[in-house]
């Protein structure tokens, strides 16, 4: 078992032991005393300790927490203020488009039909034969070897096998409906925004929402010497850094290993374009963890190829996403039953604070989205359940990664 695990399920118990001894330990009522008459009656709790662990426990998540939210406050309103999306440099005709696939032609095709006219190298590359209309589809041979896995590996064999004699290749995901795409800047590494549509499940969409808000840092990755993450859903690599990169490496998320391989080994530029692609937010709940899983196990496993200082940020943000719902579930119930705990009245508010973050972040989602989805802010009051959505697969993919690459369900146009 490894370091993050024991971590997690260590911090985990103390909060759940501590909070059940805290709120079912037997109680000593006692009164005002020789304070005011009017002074309320409190609650001392006799826990045997583990009420202090409790606090102790509550306190680290919540500086922990707290300490993220500041970075991200930091990266968002200070280092991405006032970015916007450099002017496109490239028109459509210096693009060749490859859809990653295993065998999806109905959800393929609707992205083929999405894209703009101008997109005249389009190709599909897939596990399986499938026919699509309007691209070329490539089937991965099954004697290629290389180390990547999965959509890695067929990316690498795109990469080897096709010649694009274009300046860009832009990769979309099987389900990436594009909505706007006119062109790219120039950069080596170009980023299309997501903007995830509703499938079968409403929660599940309502934590891509709050993922929406809380991604609007993506906006300072193009000042940082390496950014924090990637959506290989939309993104464009220009072809001579490919060729250089390669995405011959084993890895669960191979988007996001790619461009810190990149940005590691070569000196490259990344922009944020102002192109969206609707993709679909996860089915169920059940696939929802499962992409979040993987997500999170890929990105602490990528991080080892890291300078320590961005490796340190991306493991203690995976650990803050992870327990930050704990101290709102916990913390609120607690309080309203008046149990006094870990210097409650300052750590109510440094609570309660971080309680309004998840609610910013999940109305900034809203505004995100735009004026068509205002209605969705009325969720508001599930905030705290869409954090623990949101966190569910984080914590699985620390305590238990998955082994390969899992494709996410998708439904298509029904």
């Amino acid at each position: 078992m490894n370091t993050e695990r024991i971590a997690l399920i260590g911090v985990t118990l103390a909060l759940v032991v501590g909070g059940l001894a805290t709120l079912f330990a037997p109680t000593v009522l006692s009164g005002p005393g020789t304070a005011p008459a009017q002074a309320a009656a409190t609650t001392a709790v006799g826990d045997g300790g583990l009420g202090s662990l409790f606090g102790i426990a509550l306190w680290g998540v919540t500086l922990l927490f707290g300490a993220t939210a500041l970075v991200w406050f930091v990266l968002t309103g200070v280092v991405g203020a006032g970015y916007e999306a450099p002017p496109n440099e490239y028109g459509l005709d210096e693009i060749q488009v490859r859809i990653m696939t295993v065998d999806a032609a109905e959800v393929v095709q609707d992205t083929v039909d999405s894209l703009p006219e101008g997109l005249d190298d389009v190709h599909v590359i897939a596990e399986s034969e499938i026919d699509v209309s309007g691209a070329t589809v490539h089937v991965v041979p099954e004697e290629f070897a290389c180390d990547a896995v999965r959509k890695g590996r067929a990316q690498e064999w795109a990469r080897q096998a096709l010649d694009p004699q274009r300046e860009f290749v832009l990769y979309l995901d099987e389900d990436s409906i594009v909505e706007s795409l006119d062109g790219l800047p120039d950069a080596d590494i170009v980023q299309l925004r997501e903007k995830p549509r509703l499938t079968g499940s409403n929660l599940s969409y309502l934590a891509d929402i709050y993922r929406m808000g809380v991604q609007v840092e993506q906006r300072a990755f193009a000042r940082l010497s390496i950014p924090l993450f990637a959506w290989g859903g939309g993104i464009a690599v220009r072809t001579e850094v490919e060729d250089e990169t390669t995405w011959d490496r084993e890895t669960l998320v191979e988007d996001t290993a790619f461009v810190w391989a990149a940005f590691r080994e070569f000196d490259v530029t990344f922009a944020l374009s102002d192109a969206v692609c609707r993709n679909e937010a996860p089915p169920s709940l059940y696939e929802i963890v499962q992409q979040r899983r993987r997500w999170a196990a890929g990105n602490l496993q990528a991080s080892a190829m890291l300078p320590f200082r961005y490796e340190l940020l991306t493991r203690v943000r995976n650990y803050a996403w992870a327990l930050s719902p704990i101290v709102t579930l916990l913390v609120v119930p607690l309080s309203l039953l008046s149990v006094t705990i870990a210097y409650s009245g300052l750590f109510f508010v440094a609570s309660m604070g971080l309680a309004l973050c998840t609610l910013g972040w999940f109305l900034l989602g809203v505004g995100y989205y735009g004026d068509d989805h205002r209605r969705w802010a009325l969720a508001v009051p599930l905030a705290p359940l869409i954090t623990v959505i949101h966190s569910m697969g984080t914590v699985a993919g620390i305590l238990s990664p998955p082994e390969t690459f899992r494709v996410t369900t998708k439904v298509g146009s029904e």
